[in-house]
């Protein structure tokens, strides 16, 4: 998810109740009507991929994967899926998923009051594509070389929460095959907390003009990529307990490296 230039992990994404909050995310029960985000953007991803893409359903990579459901749902399509995230307590899940096939957390009821849940890879229909799926730990914003080669990039609701948006966006083509596609989806929620001021792509004025997110992903990455479809919203529902739900839209853009690049 988010690291500092001191590669210290945000110690909100490494709290119990928040794996079982993104476990729950991932592969809970819809709710209010609005699909599981993490199964959206991975078919959003692999649509694109067939109508934009380069042809090759050899590797994805699956950046900033919290507990893993897209990896597992993008795997459908491709032959290798990476999930990589910064949380190592994230990524314990998915991993846990693979060895075992199953996960079990509590959730939120109300006040002390909790409830037990199980999910499973084979009721999810993801048990059969499991063995195409790695997990790792991985800072986005300073990747180990291995972590190339890539025909499609699955970047979902990361930028805003990374200590240097600008840099990773800088270097992702240099992760992509020819004709490869980025796709990002992020709700701009801009907050020093997990972003320094001068590191926003977006969200501020200049010279007394607003700069929307998207004007600065369109900077950034008009060099290297072309924008082939977005932005559009998508919606998510995130519970934090039986009574209270986080209900967000998150802008989703996909980009198609340039021929050369």
């Amino acid at each position: 998810m988010t690291s500092t230039p001191d590669s210290t992990p945000t110690s909100v994404y490494e709290s119990d109740t928040l794996v079982s909050q993104y476990a729950e995310f991932h592969y809970g029960d819809d709710a209010f009507g609005v699909p599981n985000f993490a199964k959206a953007m991975a078919d959003l991803a692999m649509t694109a991929h067939a109508e934009f893409g380069n042809g090759s359903e050899g590797r994805a990579l699956d950046l900033g994967c919290a507990t893993g459901r897209s990896s597992f749902e993008l795997a459908r399509q491709f032959k290798r899926v990476i999930g990589a995230d910064f949380s190592a307590k994230l990524i314990e899940v998915g991993t846990r998923l693979l060895k075992t096939g199953s996960i079990r957390y509590t959730m939120p009821d109300e006040g002390e009051l909790l409830t037990r849940h199980e999910r499973r890879l084979d009721s999810l229909g993801l048990a059969q594509f499991a063995q195409r799926v790695e997990f790792c730990q991985a800072d986005a914003c300073a990747l180990k070389p291995d972590l190339t080669g890539f025909d499609l990039i699955l970047a979902a609701n990361l930028i805003d929460r990374l200590y240097s948006p600008r840099l990773f966006l800088q270097q992702v083509s240099h992760r992509l095959n020819p004709g490869g596609l980025l796709v990002l989806a992020s709700p701009y929620t801009w907050l020093e907390d997990y972003t320094q001021r001068s590191e926003w792509i977006g969200g501020f004025t200049r010279d007394g003009e607003p700069v929307g997110t998207l004007d600065g992903l369109k900077e950034i990455l008009s060099r290297d990529f072309t924008l082939v479809q977005g932005p559009q919203s998508v919606a998510f529902v995130i519970r934090e307990t039986r009574r209270k739900h986080q209900h967000t839209l998150s802008e989703v853009t996909v980009w198609k490296l340039k021929q050369g690049r």
